[in-house]
């Protein structure tokens, strides 16, 4: 899923005028005042209001984050408004900040919204093991399955106990190449008797500690070649695709690659 931010005046105007020009299932996300959500009673953590056309929540942890990881596993796009500590493509109208600014404009009206559809769909999707699993299950072979297994692969702090703490990896794809040998290696494994469907996407940036960096799922009609191809597919990608990773101790920085 890709996700854009606005912020400054006349952010949510903009973003319904992005909304119709992408392709795909859209998701809006307002920042707004608490007294503007229905309130919890007490001794409740949640609570929802679900209609037939919209529904309403209030919770007690609200967090962006998971509201996109939430998200992603059933929309191709998310539009936030008003929320310029986010870390994604935003564009700031009337020199409002923000933490990942793509495009300036003095209002809405000077924005090209040419410019801005690209933007959302320039920066790194927001991907989670659940967004690769309901991908898989939209397949059209789907009906034969009765298997989907997955890898994750996370930042290791530790790889015994008198290692330095690793804080963070960082990690660089080869432009194009990456993507282009990841897609390859999904339709061989595809290709295997008994296997439907094989996703697979790696993070690049910063990862801190305990976060998810990869993820491997596959579709099959059972389970034993569903497990064979979930690991051949983490072997594959990486010994063969181009992604580069620099590890960041609570001692020092250093390329793997290097050691």
């Amino acid at each position: 899923m890709h996700v854009l931010g606005a912020v400054g005046p006349e952010a949510t105007s903009l973003l319904e005028r992005v909304a119709p020009r992408l392709d795909g299932r859209v998701a809006t996300v307002e920042s707004v005042d608490e007294t503007e959500v229905s309130s919890r009673p007490d001794g409740v953590d949640d609570a929802y209001a679900l209609g037939e056309d919209s529904w309403r929540a209030a919770g007690a942890d609200a967090d962006l984050e998971g509201l996109l990881d939430d998200l992603s596993a059933r929309h191709d796009y998310a539009l936030l408004s008003g929320f310029p500590e986010a870390a994604v493509p935003t564009v700031s109208l009337g020199g409002a900040d923000a933490a990942d600014v793509v495009l300036e404009a003095s209002d809405a009206d000077g924005v090209d919204v040419d410019a801005v559809v690209d933007a959302a769909e320039a920066g790194e999707p927001h991907v989670t093991l659940s967004t690769l699993v309901e991908r898989v299950k939209r397949s059209p072979r789907a009906d034969r399955a009765g298997a989907i297994a997955t890898f994750t692969g996370r930042v290791r702090a530790k790889d015994a106990e008198d290692d330095a703490r690793t804080t963070e990896l960082t990690f660089e794809k080869y432009e194009g190449v990456a993507e282009e040998r990841m897609r390859a290696i999904e339709s061989e494994l595809a290709e295997r008797d008994g296997v439907y469907e094989v996703t697979m996407f790696h993070r690049t940036g910063v990862v801190g500690d305990g976060e998810d960096i990869v993820f491997v799922v596959v579709l099959a009609g059972h389970r034993g070649e569903s497990f064979r191809t979930v690991e051949d597919g983490i072997d594959r990608l990486k010994d063969e695709v181009p992604i580069f990773k620099k590890e960041t101790t609570v001692e020092e920085d250093f390329w793997v690659h290097d050691r």
